[in-house]
Parts: structure tokens; C-alpha cells; sequence
């Protein structure tokens, strides 16, 4: 098997903010790097509102982390800098990123917004070391686009993706499988990746406290607590992982988006915001490829790695982000419900069966209800399509031009909800 390196850019919305303002100080105006100080990305400190996104190393050592709630933040630390994010910046600087590491070798498996695997065997013979390609790949980025990366490497990817993860930023690290007792196994069983709370808490139980003690346990007795994911468990504390660089996206059959939460999520409501804006995201998509679809699916993976999807197929197409995001809610409630309201940490919606816009179509019991009554009606009914179609049209005029975040539904400016481009954003 061949060099595998996995790049990640140190707290990627942190530096990219870091970046921005920077270089929006003024000439005479004294320039204060936020990565150097107490700081988090994400949030509102008058309303107390939203969750921390991304956090400084100096707000790290307050006890601040990832994903708690702003009130949280502010009681560990009162004085912190607290900076919104900023979607479509970060959107750009990831762009740059990829683009810039395709100069390198295009053999990249682009995995979220910030953080990519690379095949070094195609670039072996053009430098002397796997070492000097990475530093030299981690040195260009800080050179020319102002924000630092940690490399990792290795022979398989999981064990790459774990050497990223070592100390920060700024880094390069190895971890070969013939390493992985030295540099690996002493660690938390927490640090290994894919290891979630829930997975913990059952190897805590069985007296499992670090990787080495993992790697080591009877794989049976893990496959019987923990079953499937047991198994991967064990194989990735002893660094077996098949896997290789996907550099070739399939084909798209559809059109869909879904998201990575940076914690777990058991709360209904934000849920529901999550799905409201991948339906808007996908409809917007939809619309600019002018195409409808006649099948919408909900997919989920819960914080155990159990992965569930379910279906719905329509009696005519649709490119409208409410009639998606309806129908989107009740295939997730049916998903929840049935696995007994398990935390999430994937939520995606992807549609298929697509016909281009204009298409001769069928009328639906839909409009003749919302043509006949205005009464008694779900929110759905309540708005014909026409008024719908009127509205999405000038929804997409304005992001288009004065950019995404220009415009939002009202029920989204309540409180921070989940970034549509945070650390873990996959686009489809």
C-alpha cells in the first residue's frame, strides 16, 4: 500500500476569520490575530444564544469546547471575543484550499470543508521524502493563504487521519502502522477516531481505557457489546483499514446535501432548522439546474454510526424548499421515532427522479385544495404552488445577487443554528 496524507486546517473557521479580519485591519489600526487570544467563532452574547463553532487555543484552556452553548462559553470565560461566522468566506477559503493542493497532485479525496486525503504515489519520485512533500504542502499553504494545516501521514487512511490530530497547529506527524504502538496506543480510547460518547462508555465499562488496551481485547467480546462497531473499532486501534483515496466522485443521480454536526443532537426543533435549510439548499439547487424532483429522501446516521434512510415519491415533481422540507419532517419523524429518538449526527436529503422545469405535469389534490380553501389547511396547502414558485424566484434573484447569507427565514434568525458550511460539510 502506498503514502497517504491527511491535510486538516487547524480550527478552520477560527483561522479563516483570523484571516478576514486581518486583513480588513486598517494601516494605522493595531492588527490582534484571534487565534492568539480568547476567542470562539459562532454565536450571540447580548441573547446568550447558539453554540461555539470554533475556539481558540487560549479559549481551550478555559475549558471551552466545540459545540456547548454560548452561555456556557461566557461563564467559563466572560471576557472572551466572541465573532458570527461568516458562511460564504469560508465557503471561498475552502475552494482556495482544494485548488491549491491540486497543484500537488489531483489525487485528492475531498472528505468536508476543510480537510482532504491525498495519494502521495502518483508525486513519490518528485521529492526526496513523504516528510519534505508535507512540509513543503504545509509551508505553501501558510504562505499563500494565511492559515495553517496539519499534515498526517501514513499507509493506511484512519491512521493518517489520526496523525492529524496529534499536537497542533502548524504540524506534521507520522503514524505507520509499524508506529502505531509507540505513538498511539497510550492514548485516551476517546482519541481514536469513530470513537463516539456512546461507544466509551460501554469500553469504560469493560475495563477499557486506552487504544493499546482496545487493540488487544478479544474481538468477539467487543463485536457482542458494541456489534458491527466493535469490530471497526478494533481494527482501527490496530491500524487495519482498507480503505483506500476515492479521487473519482460517481456520477450524481440526484441532487441532495448533508451535514456532519460538529456534537450529537437530540433536540426536535433545531433539527428541524438543520432540515430547513438543506431543503432550502437543495431547492436552490434544484432551481438553478432547472430540474424537479419526484422522490425525496431523508437520510441519518445516529451517534452509534446506524445509518437509516426513508423515501417518499411524489405524484408530481417539485422544486419548492417548503414542499421538501414538509415532506422532509415527516420522513424524519417516521426514521426517529422507530429508532427510539437516538442523537443524530448526520442529517442529509437528496432527491432523484428528476425532470427538467416546464415538463408537462399532472394537477395534485395539493393545489385544488389550495385553490378552494384557505381554511383548515396545513402551511403547505395553505400557499399554492404558483405563490410558492413567485417566491422562490425572488428568494433566488436575491442570493444571487448579494450572495447566500443575504437573505434567511425568520425562524432561522431566532437563534444560531448549525453552519451550512461548518467543519464537517459534505455538498452533493
Amino acid at each position: 500500500m502506498g503514502i497517504i496524507f491527511h491535510i486538516d486546517v487547524n480550527s478552520a473557521y477560527l483561522s479563516w476569520t483570523a484571516v478576514k479580519l486581518l486583513k480588513e485591519a486598517a494601516k494605522d489600526e493595531k492588527k490582534i490575530d484571534i487565534r492568539n487570544i480568547p476567542a470562539i467563532i459562532g454565536g450571540d452574547r447580548e441573547k446568550r444564544h447558539g453554540i461555539v463553532l470554533a475556539k481558540s487555543i487560549s479559549a481551550k484552556k478555559f475549558g471551552i469546547v466545540t459545540g456547548e452553548p454560548i452561555a456556557n462559553a461566557l461563564q467559563k470565560c466572560p471576557n472572551i471575543l466572541i465573532v458570527p461566522p461568516e458562511h460564504g468566506y469560508y465557503n471561498e477559503q475552502s475552494h482556495k484550499l482544494m485548488n491549491l493542493l491540486r497543484t500537488f497532485t489531483p489525487d485528492i479525496e475531498q472528505v468536508s470543508v476543510d480537510e482532504c486525503y491525498m495519494d502521495f504515489s502518483g508525486i513519490q519520485n518528485e521529492y526526496p521524502s513523504p516528510l519534505a512533500c508535507a512540509y513543503k504542502i504545509k509551508d505553501t499553504v501558510k504562505e499563500k493563504l494565511g492559515f495553517t494545516v496539519n499534515v498526517g501521514i501514513s499507509d493506511v487512511k484512519v491512521l493518517a487521519k489520526m496523525a492529524s490530530d496529534f499536537t497542533k497547529p502548524d504540524k506534521v506527524h507520522t503514524l505507520y502502522r509499524r508506529e502505531i504502538k509507540e505513538k498511539m496506543w497510550q492514548l485516551p480510547v476517546e482519541e481514536l477516531y469513530m470513537a463516539g460518547k456512546s461507544s466509551v462508555n460501554t469500553l469504560h465499562k469493560l475495563g477499557i481505557y486506552n487504544i493499546g488496551q482496545l487493540a488487544t481485547s478479544p474481538e468477539y467480546i467487543l463485536e457482542a457489546h458494541l456489534k458491527k462497531h466493535g469490530k471497526i473499532l478494533w481494527e482501527y486501534a490496530n491500524g487495519i483499514d482498507k480503505s483506500v483515496v476515492n479521487t473519482k466522485r460517481e456520477e450524481l443521480k440526484g441532487v441532495g446535501n448533508s451535514i456532519t454536526l460538529p456534537y450529537d443532537l437530540d433536540n426536535m426543533e433545531e433539527i428541524e432548522k438543520i432540515l430547513l435549510q438543506l431543503s432550502e439548499k437543495v431547492a436552490g439547487r434544484l432551481r438553478k439546474g432547472k430540474q424537479m424532483a419526484k422522490t425525496v429522501a431523508v437520510e441519518v446516521k445516529y451517534n452509534d454510526f446506524i445509518k437509516a434512510s426513508r423515501q417518499t415519491t411524489l405524484d408530481r415533481c417539485t422544486d419548492s424548499g417548503t414542499e421538501i422540507y414538509q415532506l422532509s419532517k415527516e420522513l424524519f419523524r417516521e426514521l426517529w421515532e422507530k429508532e427510539g429518538n437516538k442523537s443524530v449526527r448526520l442529517l442529509g436529503i437528496r432527491t432523484a427522479n428528476l425532470e427538467e422545469q416546464g415538463a408537462l405535469e399532472q394537477m395534485s389534490i395539493m393545489d385544488i385544495m389550495a385553490q378552494t380553501t384557505n381554511k383548515q389547511q396545513n402551511a403547505t396547502t395553505n400557499i399554492s404552488r404558483e405563490k410558492m414558485k413567485k417566491l422562490d424566484k425572488a428568494l433566488d434573484a436575491i442570493k444571487n445577487k448579494y450572495g447566500e447569507d443575504k437573505i434567511k427565514r425568520a425562524s432561522l434568525l431566532a437563534e444560531q443554528t448549525v453552519d451550512m458550511k461548518n467543519k464537517k460539510y459534505y455538498e452533493e
